[in-house]
């Protein structure tokens, strides 16, 4: 057992102790709250690997914070979650630490630096390299820590994440749990390399390889490591080999994958114990021990009764949190129909140039994040000349890794930050789908209301320019199907700007999309403050014979031919809806009601996208307006092709168009 001249003062041994005791008890308490049925999903406990957690947390403040993974319990407790809010989680109650959304896996108290944990092996490596991020804009001093097993490190989220974390210097710990197995499978057969703190030095970083379960090894290592990262010097990453004693999960077979003589055999190395002796050894009278034993399992036993007697979540809350409640502050400009005239005539990118310049020079924490979003100033000029004004902290260039820095994303808004992740093209950020998903659409929700997710991703969509398949895709009817997200898909410079300005002032994550086509197209853009709240449809010219619905390069599609229409005695009344979620039915609704007729004009395919949702909601809610049946006009069921007599096949064109509205004016 090393004792280090830092790891001699008893008190601190003491409080370490009692610390790993908390876990273990709590753990154990679970354990039984399981076989009794109080425990409805998964109970992945942390015995045996106690000694991590304390080692780690025991050098971070509340303003330090931590991102976790499955098997988080000892994590949460360790940076000062009651026992009672841990166990009621599991319980699913009202007092539980994420208001019985989250149980075993998603444990959130944001008010002690407790980020969360993730049912998702390797986002947390991501996340934490975000708060580092926020905390090196803050210039606050603050360390980040991700906990994450031995399986993480054969993940794509820990390359990216270390070699993040090196090229950006960022103050984070991230520290392996090695226990040998993930889930059930073990590390000496899944990784080629089998040693994890070694793979530090490929990154350029401070690796260290540890006795996980040496409390006093442990705990001097990270103290180092933590005052490295204070001081502005970078990242760690600590292996602590460990174990778990006890099943991946309570309830699972144990010993299909190890044996009973190999589990028996690291009891023996239990880290409770062995800082026990320690403490003996130190003169620590054995009574002493044995009483603070029994005050931390009277905590815990009173914990669990608490949980128990705590009500169930009142049901209606199921619905809650999913969206900021608040609007953005400060005045609206009220909407025009149709385009704006005022103002001078600019591009698309000039347009949400001007919103992001305003909003970064009065938000310190705004950063934007791309490939050539810095001197270069965007593939598609979104972020020329704010390099200058703002620097390489606020305007960062990344390597190709958009799972990374999505992810990075995600744990920046987290910890108070507002990034904007300029992807260039949606097909890209397809490679970060498991980040935008199952982290920044949930975070809100999963926290209870108390995590903000303010983060932008913007990029180009639609076919065009012969790009073929891997630079033409639009997806705004996928996403728009993931709860939390807002889905923004403009077809003018002015909406652009305005809609920008809300995404930039708001508090939920955003997909803006910009049709690639119509980047470059001027219109009129109001000068100063310009705020177009989602949700507001914008009725594009009035008509009294049918309504069309379109976005993004089809609204200009269908507006170049209502007048030929209008000369053929046809009315068009056409709508942009502008955003795809929110949804503005009523304004649809209420056009449809006046025609009696809707062709919805869309350029992905038909199934299961923007365009059924439109159809089956006025089918739905509408049926009865209707004097004839609605009609779709959209993309083909196809890749995108590269030549440009396939491209003109696969898209509507002008004479679709034409088409489309007289057969159905004529049924």
């Amino acid at each position: 057992m090393t004792t280090s001249a830092a790891a001699s003062d008893i008190d601190i041994l003491l409080d370490r102790f009692r610390a790993m005791l908390v876990i273990r008890l709590t753990e154990e308490e679970l354990a039984r709250s399981h076989t009794r049925g109080l425990v409805h999903g998964a109970c992945h406990t942390y015995v045996g690997q106690e000694a991590v957690a304390v080692g780690v947390c025991g050098h971070l403040s509340n303003s330090d914070t931590v991102f976790s993974t499955h098997r988080g319990h000892g994590h949460a407790l360790a940076k000062g979650m009651p026992p009672a809010d841990l166990c009621a989680e599991l319980f699913g109650r009202a007092a539980g630490c994420s208001r019985g959304r989250g149980g075993s896996m998603h444990l959130f108290a944001p008010e002690i630096g407790m980020m969360g944990t993730s049912g998702i092996v390797g986002p947390c490596i991501l996340q934490a390299c975000g708060a580092g991020y926020a905390a090196k804009l803050r210039r606050d001093g603050a360390v980040a820590v991700a906990f994450f097993g031995d399986g993480a490190v054969n993940n794509a989220a820990f390359h990216e994440g270390l070699n993040m974390a090196a090229i950006w210097k960022l103050p984070v710990l991230f520290v392996c749990e090695n226990n040998g197995f993930a889930t059930e499978v073990p590390f000496s057969y899944s990784s080629g390399i089998p040693q994890v703190g070694r793979r530090a030095a490929s990154y350029g970083l401070a690796g260290v390889e540890l006795d996980g379960n040496d409390l006093v090894a442990v705990h001097a290592a990270a103290g180092e490591a933590v005052e490295r990262a204070r001081g502005g010097d970078g990242a760690t990453l600590l292996e602590c080999r460990t174990y778990r004693t006890r099943a991946h999960s309570e309830g699972m077979g144990d010993f299909t994958y190890r044996t009973r003589e190999e589990v028996d055999a690291w009891k023996q190395k239990c880290p409770i114990a062995r800082l026990r002796a320690v403490l003996t050894q130190l003169g620590v009278p054995a009574g002493d021990l044995a009483q603070i034993e029994a005050d931390v399992q009277r905590v815990v036993t009173e914990a669990r009764a608490a949980a128990e007697a705590s009500p169930a979540p009142v049901p209606a809350t199921a619905l809650e949190d999913v969206y900021a409640v608040e609007e953005p502050s400060g005045p609206v400009p009220p909407q025009a129909i149709g385009v704006n005239t005022e103002g001078p005539p600019r591009t698309w990118a000039q347009g949400t140039l001007q919103a992001l310049d305003e909003a970064m020079a009065a938000d310190p924490l705004i950063f934007v994040m791309g490939e050539g979003i810095g001197v270069r100033g965007g593939n598609f000029a979104t972020t020329t000349g704010l390099f200058a004004k703002y620097g390489p902290e606020r305007l960062c260039d990344t390597p190709i890794c958009e799972r990374g820095f999505v992810g990075l994303a995600c744990g920046a808004a987290m910890a108070g930050a507002r990034p904007v992740i300029d992807f260039m093209f949606a097909d890209f950020v397809l490679d970060s789908f498991g980040e935008i998903i199952n982290q920044i659409a949930k975070m809100r929700y999963m926290s209870s209301g108390r995590l903000r997710m303010p983060v932008i991703l913007r990029g180009c969509i639609g076919i065009g320019h012969c790009a073929a398949t891997h630079h033409s895709g639009s997806y705004y009817g996928m996403v728009a199907q993931v709860p939390g997200l807002r889905v923004v898909v403009p077809s003018n410079a002015a909406d652009a700007k305005g809609l920008f300005t809300h995404a930039l002032r708001g508090s939920d994550p955003v997909l803006f999309l910009e049709h690639r086509e119509l980047m470059g197209h001027k219109t009129p853009v109001p000068e100063g403050l310009y705020d177009i709240p989602f949700g507001v449809a914008n009725v594009v010219r009035r008509g009294r014979h049918v309504t069309v619905v379109a976005l993004a390069r089809m609204v200009q599609l269908v507006a170049s031919v209502c007048d030929q229409l209008a000369a053929e005695g046809i009315d068009v009344e056409l709508i942009d809806p502008r955003t795809v979620s929110p949804l503005d039915m009523a304004t649809i609704l209420a056009s449809v009601e006046r025609t009696g007729r809707l062709l919805v004009v869309d350029e992905p395919p038909a199934s299961c996208g923007f365009s059924a949702e439109v159809a089956a909601r006025v089918a739905d809610e509408g049926f009865d307006f209707l004097d004839a049946p609605i009609r779709r006009l959209t993309g083909a069921f196809v890749p995108t092709p590269y030549a440009p007599s396939l491209e003109a096949v696969v898209v509507p064109n002008a004479d679709d168009c034409l088409a489309a509205i007289r057969a159905l004016v004529a049924e």
